[in-house]
């Protein structure tokens, strides 16, 4: 495959949460690692990254961080890794992370949740920056909406139901690209609630924030609603496994 030099290359990984939710798989195991069809989130995630032309990765990571440093060692052969590690991830949120990830990035990067599973293509339209990932809305869906306006620009970006409230029509689906400008103002956004002491907040809160007074924006690539999931409970994980070993997913018959 040939890859277009101006794609971005970076990707941010958040990979710190002890994914309570999800015990006692994540007892002993960081969460990223627990197997979807017998392979590892992180797993699925990094060759995705690698088959778009991904060559850096900025993890950023808490519990069992250990055990992700030695995965990685093994799965991102050929891509350098940074690590930045949130010795706090069991009392603050991903707002914290991602701020902590600030002196590591100087460049246009991918920012990913590392509890996502995904297909590699669904990437195709995320590697110019200032783009965001969404989907229609299905029952299990929760979190974070945003309304699209002309052009697929995100005209309103909502945390469970606030602000614009059920004009939201889109669910995010926790995959941003972003412009080494767009950081440099989220950056600072995130510096002055870590300041004020909101470390309990999600980085969506800024990112809402900031679509608000126009000072971010992004437009929408969409995520087919059928051929992605977010897990954070077993239930989740059950779901995934069925969508993930359906036969889209399986090899031609010879």
């Amino acid at each position: 495959m040939k890859f277009n030099t101006n794609n971005v290359t970076t990707a941010l990984l958040l990979a710190a949460g002890a994914g309570t939710r999800l015990q006692p798989l994540t007892l002993d195991a960081p969460k990223c690692l627990t197997e979807v069809g017998g392979v590892p989130i992180l797993e699925r995630l990094v060759d995705n990254l690698r088959a778009q032309g991904f060559d850096r990765l900025v993890v950023v990571i808490g519990h069992l961080g250990d055990r992700i440093q030695e995965f990685l060692r093994h799965h991102a052969v050929g891509m350098r890794v940074d690590y930045v590690i949130n010795p706090d991830y069991l009392t603050t949120n991903n707002i914290y992370s991602l701020w902590l990830a600030r002196r590591h990035i100087r460049e246009p990067f991918l920012l990913v949740e590392s509890d996502i599973v995904f297909e590699t293509r669904m990437l195709d339209n995320m590697l110019q920056p200032d783009k965001i990932a969404v989907s229609r809305i299905l029952p299990w869906m929760n979190g974070a909406r945003v309304e699209l306006g002309p052009g697929k620009r995100v005209t309103c970006f909502s945390l469970c139901g606030d602000m614009c409230g059920d004009v939201c029509q889109y669910k995010t689906v926790n995959i941003y690209s972003l412009s080494f400008n767009s950081w440099k103002k989220i950056e600072k956004r995130l510096s002055r609630y870590v300041s004020e002491g909101k470390l309990g907040e999600y980085y969506e809160a800024v990112f809402a924030e900031m679509v608000t007074d126009g000072s971010l924006s992004f437009d929408a690539v969409f995520f087919d609603a059928d051929r992605w999931y977010e897990i954070d409970t077993r239930a989740d994980l059950c779901e995934a496994e069925h969508m993930f070993s359906a036969p889209l997913l399986l090899p031609a018959a010879l």
